[in-house]
């Protein structure tokens, strides 16, 4: 499957997943069971995914964790906040600039409605 794809499984299953817990609760709740969905779905997720900095040649693995990167295609980073900041899609960036990866994903599951928090964040230009 290609970026896009994967996109609309995650999305999918996103919604799904809203619709059936509604907003409020915590972030590591929604993680937990989006990873679910998307491996019932026969996607392979990693939670908790380091990501390493290299600086001056040498690479940090103390850099940043990923909440999801599936298929080692898409990340997705999610909240479960009143409002996004645009730190938050700032951090999606940065996240697919050090892995090199093309698409993210931003899901605010603290938003009344879930198409309300859903953010596609491109790094460079996709297939």
């Amino acid at each position: 499957m290609n970026e896009n794809a994967i996109g609309k499984v995650i999305v999918d299953c996103a919604v799904k997943l809203h619709m059936d817990l509604g907003p409020g609760l915590l972030e590591s709740v929604y993680e937990t069971l989006l990873a679910h969905r998307l491996q019932k779905a026969g996607l392979h997720v990693k939670r908790q995914a380091p990501i390493p900095i290299i600086f001056d040649g040498i690479q940090f693995d103390e850099g940043f964790r990923a909440d999801l990167i599936v298929d080692d295609k898409v990340i997705v980073e999610l909240k479960s906040v009143e409002h996004i900041h645009p730190s938050h899609q700032k951090q999606v960036l940065t996240y697919l600039k050090l892995t090199g990866l093309k698409l993210g994903y931003l899901l605010n599951f603290g938003a009344p409605v879930m198409k309300d928090g859903i953010w596609r964040i491109i790094n460079g230009k996709l297939d």
